[in-house]
């Protein structure tokens, strides 16, 4: 399972930090979004997606390994900058780098080749990046 997200994530992750922090200053709060690197890439789909091609695979007969992603990657910036877009915002004006959030150990770029699970499950994420932030900032 690459990245996966929801509503439901914890605030202490890095989406939904950018999700909730933004949100806040739409709303008129004057704080400033700090984050580590920008330039690290993910791959984030949709949480019930996944759920449903776990259900599928435990359909299988036998056990197989499968690569559960949308099977598009972009990079944190991007992800921050249609955040900040969907909710009319200039993220530039917003954000800033704090060094004393990048993670040495973060891997800088995370691609996934979903194939398998498209051709041997017929799944198929439906919703990439640009879909999963409009559905994370719904409930707010």
């Amino acid at each position: 399972m690459f990245n996966h997200e929801s509503p439901l994530r914890p605030k202490s992750f890095v989406t939904q930090k950018i999700i909730t922090t933004a949100h806040r200053i739409a709303n008129g709060s004057d704080e400033v979004l700090q984050l580590g690197r920008l330039d690290i890439s993910r791959d984030w789909g949709w949480a019930p997606e996944y759920v449903e091609a776990m259900w599928l695979m435990l359909q299988n007969k036998s056990p197989e390994d499968f690569v559960i992603a949308s099977g598009e990657t972009n990079t944190l910036e991007v992800f921050v900058m249609e955040v900040f877009n969907q909710l009319g915002l200039n993220w530039n004006n917003h954000v800033t780098i704090d060094e004393a959030l990048f993670r040495p150990t973060d891997i800088k770029v995370s691609i996934a080749n979903p194939t398998k699970a498209i051709e041997k499950l017929n799944w198929k994420a439906k919703y990439k990046m640009r879909e999963v932030i409009e559905m994370m900032l719904k409930p707010l």
